[in-house]
């Protein structure tokens, strides 16, 4: 870590910028970094962090996950189907253009055609211009989630990204893993500036001097991103002063940064929802509610959380984490062996039966160990799993096929709503629509069904929420999946970094509020 002179940090606050008198550098150890500029080409973490950096949303989540306004100061529903937005007046782009509702409508229009974000924007049909600084977004129905996908709202610089290129391309194109314009060009409203990048080796910011949000207490003045693949690589980078901060920081290194001079582990809880499925259709006994609820309460999602994941994830009785709409803090982990045995006795199976299980060993933390616990546990109760672990490439394919009686699965909704988790993991399968495409224990609830989609045109939020509870208690009684834990977020960081006041749980630090401290 290294400071600027105070010379030139009194320029630069002069000149109005907002950080504090001394700016820091920081260099990030991160997994991966991201595969191109273009914030509309690929729905991936490393496209969202990046676009914090570059771009701005309307709006963004707080570490609560309630709304804070960013480049729309306030909103309001108009009517059933009509959302206006108010934006900040006086933002630039890098490019010195000021933002106006054409660069917010421009990039809702080019979000709804790209191949990844369309699905997000499709309940709307246009987004219309109020005037210079007011958009509505318009749904094609009754829509709840409309601020939870303003999030995914970035403008971008409509004149800058507008024309063509000396090779006569449009500068507009979103090309899929193609060299387009916007995929090595950016003029954005965010505290960064992509100053160089070199694919796989490193990605320079320098902080934008025009910068709109001059309340933020951020003093960090370049970032060098530096992808750093190995999980123990960035660890030991870490440690040594090669980096200042870092990314998914694994279970086992934890301890080894508790225990460390200088450095500090920073856990969120994540939202991440690691389950297994019971397929009711390979296997007789699993249609048994009682069984259902037998092997829920078999397995000692605490003691994974504690023996397995070190304590790196939030044991789970419930789809929804908290912080989210139709989270129940009453539905809690049901570990009890005795109870499960009577289960058991109850259905019929005081013997025991045989199943199959599948999990990936490399998709998800500590994935194959968790499995193999859980067939331990389940053998407690006479049940004898056979269990079978593949690389995550092998293993979706056998997904897909719901290949086996029992399968784990991870899942974190877009929406940062239960909606979502219920839509795709515990809804009647239904291949016309999607619903239920990742419902491999064949789980069918009219009542769950009717529940979520009427929570899916509900506009008012206590409503919705009852919706949304009541769902999570149907799903609760059916045990119609083995809720295991929310994964955690965990980064490193050097001791005067303060990491903890800027990290998320969708794993998004915004850095353009980062404080460094002189060393």
């Amino acid at each position: 870590m290294k400071t600027i002179k105070n010379k030139l940090a009194l320029a630069l606050v002069a000149a109005g910028l907002s950080f504090s008198v001394t700016a820091a550098d920081l260099k990030l150890g991160y997994a991966s970094d991201p595969v191109s500029l273009d914030p509309h080409e690929q729905l991936s973490g490393g496209t969202l962090q990046l676009s914090h950096m570059v771009f701005d949303p309307l709006v963004r989540f707080t570490q609560k996950m309630d709304f804070e306004p960013r480049l729309a100061q306030s909103w309001q529903r108009i009517d059933t189907n009509t959302f206006r937005f108010t934006l900040r007046q006086g933002v630039k782009f890098h490019s010195g253009n000021s933002l106006t509702a054409d660069d917010v409508i421009w990039t809702f229009n080019r979000l709804q055609a790209s191949p990844d974000f369309k699905a997000i924007f499709e309940p709307y049909s246009e987004m219309k211009k109020v005037d210079d600084y007011t958009v509505d977004i318009i749904s094609k129905g009754a829509y709840p989630l409309v601020l939870q996908t303003a999030t995914y709202i970035f403008p971008m610089d409509s004149k800058f990204y507008s024309g063509k290129t000396a090779d006569g391309k449009d500068k507009a194109e979103v090309a899929k893993h193609g060299n387009s314009f916007a995929s090595t060009h950016m003029s954005g409203t965010g505290p960064f500036i992509v100053s160089d990048r070199e694919q796989g080796v490193k990605v320079e910011f320098t902080r934008f001097a025009g910068y709109w949000d001059t309340a933020s207490k951020g003093n960090v003045d370049t970032i060098s991103l530096l992808p750093i693949k190995e999980d123990a690589t960035r660890v030991a980078a870490l440690l040594s002063g090669g980096v200042d901060m870092i990314d998914h920081v694994a279970p086992n290194d934890h301890k080894r940064l508790k225990s460390a001079e200088g450095v500090d582990l920073v856990t969120l809880p994540g939202t991440r929802l690691i389950s297994f499925q019971m397929n009711q259709t390979s296997n007789e006994a699993l249609k048994d509610v009682r069984v259902r609820q037998a092997i829920v309460h078999a397995i000692n999602n605490e003691g994974i959380v504690k023996k397995i994941m070190k304590g790196f994830a939030t044991a789970a009785g419930q789809q929804s984490p908290a912080g989210y709409q139709g989270h129940d803090s009453e539905l809690v982990p049901r570990y009890d062996v005795k109870k499960a045995k009577q289960l058991m006795k109850q259905a019929g199976y005081e013997n025991g039966f045989t199943l199959t299980m599948l999990a990936p060993n490399n998709r998800y933390v500590n994935d194959a160990k968790i499995a193999q616990a859980a067939a331990a546990m389940l053998a407690k109760i006479g049940i004898k799993v056979d269990l079978k672990t593949l690389p995550k490439a092998q293993y979706w394919p056998e997904f897909d096929k719901c290949a086996a009686d029992m399968m784990m699965i991870g899942w974190h909704a877009d929406t940062e709503d239960s909606a979502n988790l219920t839509e795709f993991l515990t809804m009647t399968r239904n291949e016309k629509t999607g619903q239920g495409q990742y419902n491999c224990g064949f789980y069918s609830n009219p009542e769950v069904d009717k529940l979520v989609t009427a929570a899916n045109v509900e506009t008012d939020p206590a409503k919705r929420i009852a919706m949304l509870k009541q769902i999570e208690v149907t799903l609760y009684n059916d045990a119609a999946f083995v809720p295991l834990h929310w994964q955690s977020t965990a980064w490193g960081a050097r001791n005067n970094v303060h990491a903890s006041a800027i990290v998320n749980s969708m794993e998004m630090p915004y850095f353009g509020d980062l404080v460094v401290d002189e060393k």
